[in-house]
């Protein structure tokens, strides 16, 4: 049997639900019921309790009294998929790694706040050479060398520390390719890198792989393309020292950032139009966050971010599969008559997909506006004694 009640300060507007379910509410006495109305104060006098003593055929602790309401915090629940295809080249050249539990995947050697996970996207050329080496190599640099810091919780002293190391991890990698003999001096990478820390999601990019944040249904770029035709980018190669070329920096590479490559860079540690050091972005993700696509220029020469939003949207209220997703957007990218490799990582932000606004797909500035409603939980109980106290305080205005 379940007998509810609805209390309404009108001064407050605070809205308070009473249910009685057997086994499942929490026994406070009827001194604290006396104090939730003291609480309330005397104007508690016109608010109604609808519930009778006689209805209540229950044992002790079967009222459950809601007098607080509370928003759930965001908590991103993380899972992925990829997909990657040589498309028209003669060979593939590029590499990904996927990790949607950071945490579990490094052990003792990383302590960090929950949820976590690391994406990455090496779209090498010049040969394979420098992107698998970066792959095979790549959380030896960020966890271990680069000194990542250890926290429990995601503040701003963490994600700046986060970011120094990544950084260092990046130019250590770079180093690391000038220095290894099995990695030839004309081969080289972009690196793109996503971080997820609780509610914070960090790219680190390095090159013109991109990711892209759907949010409530709008593309969010969360990189900027380095490429000579960039005018910021034209702009530090030419004050290197290096030139532009139809397109190409010093009209050989079509990236103004990246690893390896170090006939461009020689001798080392010297100024250098090409660099290695990676810029960053940051969002603090919320329930409109969606997803994040990381893909290699191959996808975003033929098309853009919100088209590319809209494909792995469409995809996901049809069959919810990240990895399908990731496998369409390169189907996409073929059609579209691409000539680059393909490597793409969908990464969701919740177990199932229900399009956090529900809107359809659309073109950026077509978006309805939504209300969200709140999510409320119990977080007070009342027994039924202290709730026929507290309907005796009611009936006599609170005096007691």
């Amino acid at each position: 049997m379940v007998a509810e009640a609805e209390v309404i300060h009108q001064s407050l507007d605070v809205q308070c639900r009473v249910a009685m379910e057997i086994d499942e509410i929490v026994d406070i006495s009827a001194a604290a019921a006396a104090a939730a109305v003291a609480e309330l104060g005397p104007e508690a006098a016109a608010v109604t309790v609808d519930v009778t003593v006689s209805e209540l055929e229950l044992r002790k602790s079967d009222a459950i009294l809601d007098i607080s309401v509370k928003p759930l915090l965001f908590v991103p629940s993380i899972r992925s998929g990829s997909f990657a295809d040589i498309g028209h080249r003669r060979y593939m050249e590029d590499e990904h790694i996927r990790i949607d539990n950071l945490s579990s995947h490094l052990g003792s050697l990383l302590r960090c706040p929950m949820p976590s996970a690391f994406y990455g996207v090496f779209d090498g050329h010049g040969g394979p050479d420098a992107a698998a080496y970066t792959k095979k190599h790549a959380t030896r640099f960020l966890f271990k060398d680069a000194n990542f810091p250890r926290a429990s919780e995601a503040d701003n002293n963490f994600v700046e520390s986060v970011e120094n190391s990544v950084r260092e991890a990046f130019l250590l990698a770079d180093l690391a390719l000038a220095e290894d003999s099995t990695v030839s001096s004309s081969s080289g990478t972009t690196a793109l890198t996503a971080m997820v820390f609780g509610r914070i999601l960090l790219v680190a990019n390095a090159g013109d792989c991109r990711a892209v944040l759907c949010r409530k249904g709008e593309a969010v770029d969360m990189s900027q393309d380095h490429r000579p035709i960039n005018a910021a980018e034209r702009q530090r190669v030419e004050q290197s020292g290096g030139f532009v070329d139809d397109g190409y920096l010093n009209g050989i590479l079509s990236v103004t950032r990246a690893l390896g490559d170090w006939d461009l860079k020689m001798p080392r540690g010297s100024p250098s139009p090409l660099i290695a050091e990676p810029e960053f972005r940051q969002a603090m993700l919320t329930e409109d966050d969606e997803f994040l696509i990381i893909g290699c220029d191959g996808i975003w020469d033929v098309m853009s971010s919100q088209h590319a939003v809209g494909v792995v949207r469409r995809g996901l209220r049809r069959h919810d599969d990240p990895e399908r997703c990731a496998r369409e957007l390169v189907m996409e990218a073929l059609r579209l008559n691409t000539v680059d490799n393909l490597t793409v990582i969908v990464v969701c932000f919740s177990d199932e997909y229900g399009g956090s606004s529900a809107s359809p797909c659309h073109e950026p500035g077509q978006q309805q506006q939504q209300q969200q409603q709140p999510r409320t939980r119990c977080c007070k109980s009342l027994s039924v004694e202290a709730l026929c106290n507290l309907r005796s305080l009611l009936d006599n205005g609170g005096s007691n």
